[in-house]
């Protein structure tokens, strides 16, 4: 719902959207073996070096969407992020744009913590300017979401992209 909201925002104002579902598509996680040199070509051959990575070098801006699971990113979100060891030292070369879009059903003040941290230091050591975050909180199913002040907030940090 976020990303929806998101998206109708950059849309309105002139952006073109593209939609990496990595939930849906195949991302083996990084084995750490070094034959990249973080310069690619992995030797895994999966979605992720076949249409996500592409897809990454393409945009100007990664906005990263997802639900918080026991405080941190989901698995093949983070799987996607350990994956830009192979082309470390060129995407962080792009000065790429990011935004953070969560919803937790935990609304206590500290559930975002860990997970914005991650995105924080990950947005310094790739040399990403962080453009915002919307961070929901009591958001545990589509209709508190819907109810609560999060989707108008990421319809505005679209609009501002």
């Amino acid at each position: 719902m976020l990303a929806d909201e998101f998206i109708r925002g950059a849309k309105e104002n002139g952006h073109d959207v593209t939609v990496m579902d990595v939930i849906r598509k195949t991302v083996k996680p990084c084995l750490g073996c070094g034959r990249c040199g973080m310069s690619g070509p992995c030797v895994l051959n999966d979605d992720y070096e076949n249409e996500i990575k592409p897809a990454i070098k393409a945009a100007d801006m990664i906005v990263f969407v997802m639900p918080v699971y026991y405080y941190n990113w989901p698995a093949p979100l983070k799987a996607c992020v350990d994956r830009f060891y192979s082309f470390t030292m060129e995407l962080a070369s792009m000065h790429k744009r990011a935004a953070l879009l969560s919803v937790a059903w935990d609304n206590t003040d500290t559930v975002f913590e860990v997970t914005e941290a991650y995105y924080k230091q990950l947005c310094r050591y790739m040399s990403f300017k962080d453009c915002g975050t919307v961070l929901g909180k009591g958001c545990g199913t589509p209709a508190m979401t819907r109810a609560s002040k999060y989707p108008a907030q990421a319809y505005e940090l679209g609009k501002s992209i």
